[in-house]
């Protein structure tokens, strides 16, 4: 077991206040390498990642979702967006997956990231998808916020015995 791979496990936080540095390229590109490197049901791979640096678009993005204030200051924005034609059953599953690779990816390269909910509320869904321009059949199941972080958070694990179920319940 690679103890460099549970260190960034645990070291991933939820990060809303970032620096003004830009994202590099390079490194946008390796957060969705990461994400297409998940899991996927059947290897359908039913996802899309819309990816927003422009700050007018940031900023619409933060004014249209109430939890999404933390891209006022970010410099990034990846929406990862399932294709329910190509998997009806498992879209969510597997963009939740490719959704984790991000986050797990952001911090071992460095970066803040926090998971921002739109699917399955139909008024994000609607308004992240006209700010956007995804098309039909396409459905963003959240936004990601990313950028340099300008806060620390300890690492930690969040074991609970009490949640482990062993041979029955």
């Amino acid at each position: 077991m690679s103890e460099k791979l549970i260190e960034t496990i645990f070291s991933r936080r939820s990060i809303r206040k970032y620096t003004q540095k830009s994202v590099s390229d390079e490194d946008i590109k390796t957060l969705l390498e990461a994400a297409m490197a998940a899991p996927s049901a059947s290897n359908r791979k039913p996802w899309h990642f819309a990816v927003t640096t422009e700050r007018e678009k940031l900023d619409r993005l933060a004014e249209a979702h109430q939890y999404a204030k933390m891209l006022f200051e970010a410099p990034l924005c990846i929406s990862v967006c399932g294709d329910e034609g190509v998997s009806s059953r498992f879209w969510v599953q597997d963009c939740s997956a490719a959704t984790e690779n991000i986050l797990l990816a952001a911090t071992a390269l460095g970066l803040g990231a926090v998971w921002i909910g739109v699917h399955p509320s139909e008024n994000r869904v609607s308004d992240v998808k006209e700010i956007l321009g995804i098309p039909e059949g396409v459905t963003p199941l959240n936004l990601i916020s990313i950028g340099h972080p300008a806060e620390e958070k300890e690492s930690r694990t969040q074991y609970e015995e009490s949640r482990v179920h062993r041979e029955k319940w």
